[in-house]
């Protein structure tokens, strides 16, 4: 039985990002985009946007990222997307409503596409919250930028593994072959089926 892990070794200059920003609560976004860049540049990624390995995409709130997030996924040049916002809880439902579409959202895009897209959207009661998790106690920009490597290693694995030969008996009849779709490059959900 083979085990994969993602890991933080090797040559990731062929590592493509795309870092996906909602501008609403920039004040917080701008500490977690700083965490963010810092982790990647600490492993080896060229984090200057006229480099082309990662590439800065400005949404106006968090309820907009699940849709370029998608389509970025989809279009195949990206091994990994991480989705970076801040949703602060207000007085109003609105703040349930914008959570939990862009929770969903992004988790969508990840499921439909095979790409790994991080959930790096900070869903906190006060700015406070927001404050602490984007640099004054922690910053949770360089954890998410973490799990982007980690995923964009894993699937690599993954994909250049196309077929999993297995004898185990605990399988059904006829899945004895279990085949590992590979994504990049290819639409696994044709635009007229979402």
């Amino acid at each position: 039985m083979a085990v994969f892990e993602g890991t933080f070794a090797g040559n990731l200059s062929n590592v493509r990002m795309a870092i996906v920003i909602g501008r609403f609560n920039d004040l917080v976004t701008d500490k977690l985009i700083s965490g963010c860049q810092d982790c990647l540049k600490r492993h080896g990624i060229n984090i200057e946007p006229e480099h082309g390995q990662v590439d800065y995409i400005w949404v106006p709130g968090s309820y907009e990222i699940a849709m370029v997030a998608r389509q970025l996924a989809f279009s195949g040049g990206y091994d990994a997307i991480i989705c970076l916002g801040a949703i602060i809880r207000g007085q109003t439902p609105h703040f349930d409503y914008v959570a939990a579409e862009a929770a969903k959202g992004v988790a969508a895009a990840s499921f439909q596409s095979g790409v790994p897209v991080i959930f790096g959207v900070l869903t906190v009661d006060t700015m406070q919250q927001a404050l602490e998790r984007a640099g004054i106690k922690s910053n949770l920009g360089w954890n998410y930028a973490l799990n982007a490597l980690e995923m964009a290693s894993l699937m690599q694995q993954l994909n250049n593994r196309s077929v999993v030969s297995s004898s185990r008996s605990d399988l059904p009849p006829g899945n004895e072959t279990i085949a590992l779709p590979k994504v990049a490059g290819q639409n696994v959900v044709s635009n007229n089926e979402y």
